[in-house]
């Protein structure tokens, strides 16, 4: 028997590859099928070779940025699903995530090559390089554009680099017992949160260059992603383990009734999370799931993003 190309953590039970449709899938489908949103066509962007790694909307929602295993990163036109412009050959492997800076038209690559890179938007030319000294998991950029920081499986560190020059300013070993999977900046540029296959949050503040609140989740595998709301109180971490968590940063009231557990919205591991703008909603996969904050349920209808798929 062979099995399909997957996460092993991420499901109870081996999936036979002659199987057509799981019965969690079925059961997904029956629920979806006749609703308004399930009727609408999606757009199929196709270009990567490889797994996709990272996708951004941006330009106001104008443009989808990709990253992904191809070694590549690429920016598309949501109307036409074109792609406008693909970042290649600065890349010797994987490109693990991507980030944006738009007023300065660049983008930032990280790669399990152990560097960073910096292209010109309009170009496509490599502004700079950073070696960072290990494989790098992921990449983020301060809300401002000064600031670029990576995470690296060696050491398990998080390093702070010069958005415009590539000049390494920070550089924090041992951040993490194990290998940090997402770091990403508070909308603030003030902290940086960071989440590892240790199943610990870190954040890290600019100002002090030092680690100012470690939290031990009660996640029971890896943390695979975390973000912020807007207005940077709350961060939620998804996880292997199928579950999310939630956690008031700001007021620190975890500390006395730890973070809020959501539980019920997947039957695999949660890969990744992204607030809405209004911090109202915040969408996550595997299979995608849309809750509503204010009540901490799964809504009733699909999520839908301008109806696109990448592939």
């Amino acid at each position: 028997m062979t099995c399909r190309n997957i996460d092993p953590l991420s499901l109870d039970e081996t999936i036979d590859e002659g199987k057509e449709e799981t019965d969690v899938e079925k059961r997904r489908s029956s629920v979806w099928e006749h609703q308004e949103l399930a009727q609408i066509p999606i757009k199929v962007l196709r270009g990567h070779t490889d797994a996709v790694t990272g996708c951004h909307f941006c330009f106001d929602d104008t443009k989808v940025l990709t990253s992904s295993h191809d070694k590549t990163a690429t920016l598309w036109d949501t109307e036409s699903g074109a792609a406008l412009s693909v970042f290649e050959r600065g890349h010797l492997s994987n490109v693990s995530e991507c980030a944006l800076i738009p007023d300065k038209k660049r983008l930032i690559t990280a790669s399990w090559d152990k560097t960073l890179n910096a292209w010109d938007l309009e170009t496509g030319k490599i502004i700079w390089t950073a070696a960072q000294g290990g494989l790098l998991m992921s990449c983020s950029v301060s809300e401002d554009g000064k600031y670029v920081v990576s995470s690296s499986d060696l050491e398990n560190a998080i390093c702070l680099t010069s958005a415009d020059t590539g000049e390494r300013l920070f550089h924090v070993k041992d951040h993490h017992k194990s290998t940090i999977t997402r770091c990403q900046f508070d909308p603030q540029s003030q902290h940086v949160a960071s989440v590892s296959e240790d199943r610990t949050i870190k954040l890290w503040d600019l100002v002090s260059t030092q680690t100012t609140l470690s939290i031990n989740s009660t996640h029971t595998n890896v943390i695979s992603n975390c973000c912020f709301t807007a207005n940077g109180r709350y961060l939620c971490t998804a996880s292997w383990d199928k579950t999310l968590q939630l956690w008031d940063v700001q007021t620190g009231t975890f500390r006395s009734h730890g973070g809020l557990t959501l539980s019920k919205g997947h039957d695999g591991s949660v890969s990744s999370c992204a607030f809405s703008t209004d911090g109202r909603s915040w969408c996550l996969g595997r299979m995608i799931e849309q809750w509503l904050c204010g009540t901490w349920r799964p809504s009733a209808r699909p999520w839908s993003w301008r109806d696109m798929r990448i592939g």
